[in-house]
């Protein structure tokens, strides 16, 4: 890591402040800030208590109780908190930032304001482009922020080995070297399930290599078999899921002694379907935990972060004390963090909220480290960039330029009609369905069947340049029209999709990324009517989360002007690659069966 970056990171630690901890609780030395008169949430015991103070010197909390007199001196700020409820700072257990369209810079200003103050990042996204390096500087610029931002180290690049190219690969001895930098946490989620379940040397190793450095290994079954095939998964050491969508995944997850980590982001709605298990069943609510996995920078700007998430979880009827657990104290004992955040105690971080509601949680003052960071939904700290250096803003690389006829796909001589595999797109969730459908032949090649909602969708290699083109065939998005999208975000491999009616328009949108450098690109009878740049390995933008969040905005109603009505469809656009999550993806190898984790043909049969 850069020293520049060092500089910028060094968090004194609670050895270094505990003679002044003890100072100021016992009275002997004044704090840097006191909070006076607010309902304090307690995590560890579940109580509010009323009339209670908090006194925080060194970034850390001293003392938290009935009366914190004795802790102010001529120089401490106090803070009237007037009855409102003080709640620790929250806490996202598993997400990517790259999903946010934004650099951690970017991404933190955006999220500060909505109370997030810690962070479990796996940046495998940029992991897939720019390798080794990529991570070091999504960790870099992480450690620079006012608030906790921990970096899992990706474990699955490629996420299923023989089944797609990404630009770089992590194998045991990167895993290995990362484990001692100074933000990692642990190990990113273990996509590679069957490696795992089927004993790979690599996966085994990967986690090895964290347990024994002591850390977290994030897990990610995405299979609804809970079978033999999921206890050798729990078996092999991951101890947490997120990839669960009914109670009985979170009940099969916590009996294992893993975590239940239910997520509400942009486009995955798996927490209502999961907190019965606490909820309904009565489990102890210590084993589950909430996250967002994915959140586009529109959600971030207009609906908030982890905030919305506790919301959602009290609106689907758990108490609103216990959803605060499972996004703050549960998080951060999961990490092995206990001492160190989640929970407004003495030695902990002073990470803290004010506000006047649980239920509605408005978050109306934000304290990281015991400074302020944001009040009234306006941040007031900086968050700094890192240096990103020319060839990370240099990944898109196709090679020649795209032509209609490399969205072509052939039928067999003197067909007149074929039945084809679809990838059928489910709202709301991260599976597909494996569909069929008859499709007509015209000069021996397939056309796509808008008005029963098939349209094409085309990987586009853009790491090395190979030229290469894969083609297959998806339905759920109702595009209508002559139209075209294009990212380079397409997760986890990050080739380029394109999903279209028309093949002209999928290579004008193909080639406008190439030009651009990256990002997401809609166009309709020819012409270009949304773009989305995502300069920094193709997939972030360093530029406000307002204004990467305006462009984005601008290209849901692209998509809708082109008849796509799917709640937040980009993020589905965004998986379709995903070759670790059933049942039908597209890789730069072919269409991807994932219930089998076999290449499986386009055209099963002619007619």
């Amino acid at each position: 890591m850069s020293t520049w970056a060092m500089e910028r990171i060094h968090i004194r630690t609670w050895a270094e402040t505990a003679p002044r901890l003890v100072a100021v609780a016992a009275g002997r030395d004044a704090a840097d800030t006191v909070i006076r008169n607010g309902q304090w949430v307690n995590v560890h015991t579940r109580e509010i208590l009323p009339n209670s103070d908090i006194a925080m010197a060194e970034g850390r909390i001293a003392y938290v109780g009935p009366d914190a007199s004795h802790c102010i001196g001529p120089d401490t700020e106090i803070i009237e908190a007037t009855g409102r409820f003080m709640i620790p700072g929250l806490c996202d257990a598993h997400m990517h930032i790259e999903s946010g369209m934004l650099t951690p810079a970017e991404f933190a200003r955006a999220v500060i304001p909505h109370g997030t103050t810690s962070m479990f990042t796996d940046p495998h996204e940029i992991a897939n482009v720019l390798g080794l390096e990529g991570v070091r500087m999504m960790h870099d610029e992480a450690l620079m922020q006012p608030v906790n931002i921990f970096t899992q180290m990706p474990s699955c690049a490629p996420s299923a080995p023989g089944l797609e190219t990404t630009g770089f690969e992590i194998g045991p001895e990167d895993v290995a070297e990362a484990m001692h930098w100074p933000g990692i946490i642990g190990l990113g989620e273990m996509m590679n399930f069957p490696g795992v379940v089927n004993g790979s040397q690599q996966m085994l190793a990967e986690i090895a290599a964290t347990q024994n450095a002591g850390k977290t290994v994030g897990g990610h079954y995405a299979s609804p078999d809970l079978g033999p095939a999921f206890h050798a998964y729990a078996a092999g050491g991951p101890a947490d899921d997120h990839e669960g969508t009914c109670e009985a995944d979170a009940i099969a997850r916590v009996r294992q002694g893993m975590r239940s980590m239910m997520r509400l982001g942009s486009a995955w709605y798996d927490v209502e379907t999961q907190i019965t298990a606490v909820t309904e069943k009565g489990l102890d609510p210590r084993s589950f935990i909430l996250c967002t996995d994915d959140c586009h920078s529109g959600t971030l700007v207009h609906d908030g972060h982890m905030n919305r998430v506790v919301r959602h979880a009290i609106a689907c009827g758990c108490d609103p004390v216990i959803a605060l657990q499972m996004a703050t104290i549960n998080t951060a004992t999961h990490f092995g963090l206990e001492r160190e955040l989640g929970s407004i105690a003495p030695g902990r971080r002073a990470d803290v909220i004010l506000t006047s509601d649980l239920t509605t949680l408005p978050i109306e003052h934000v304290i990281a480290r015991g400074q302020t960071v944001a009040r009234d939904g306006q941040i007031t700290v900086d968050c700094p960039h890192y240096n990103w250096p020319a060839h990370a803003r240099q990944t898109v690389n196709l090679g020649p330029a795209r032509r209609a006829s490399d969205f072509e796909i052939a039928a067999a001589d003197g067909a007149t009609s074929v039945i084809a595999n679809v990838i059928g797109v489910v709202e709301n969730q991260a599976p597909t369905k494996a569909l069929t459908a008859t499709l007509p032949v015209k000069d021996g090649i397939i056309e796509t069947d808008p008005a029963n909602d098939i349209c094409q969708i085309a990987l586009v290699e853009r790491h090395r340049a190979t030229g290469t083109t894969t083609n297959a065939l998806v339905s759920g998005f109702g595009y209508q029209g002559k139209m075209a999208m294009a990212s380079t975000v397409a997760h986890d491999s990050h080739h380029m999709i394109v999903v279209g009616t028309d093949r002209e328009n999928m290579a004008l949108a193909a080639n406008r990324l190439g030009e651009v450098g990256g990002g997401v690109t809609v166009f309709q009878d020819g012409q270009e009517i949304a773009l989305v740049e995502l300069p920094i390995a193709g997939l972030m933008s360093d530029r406000p989360a307002s204004e990467v969040a305006a462009k984005a905005q601008a290209m849901v109603e692209a998509m809708e002007a082109c008849g796509c009505t799917l709640n937040n469809a980009y993020m589905q656009h965004s998986l379709l690659a995903l070759v670790v999550i059933p049942e039908l993806r597209i890789s730069d190898l072919g269409l991807v069966d994932v219930t089998t984790f076999e290449l499986t043909p386009v055209i099963k049969a002619a007619e």
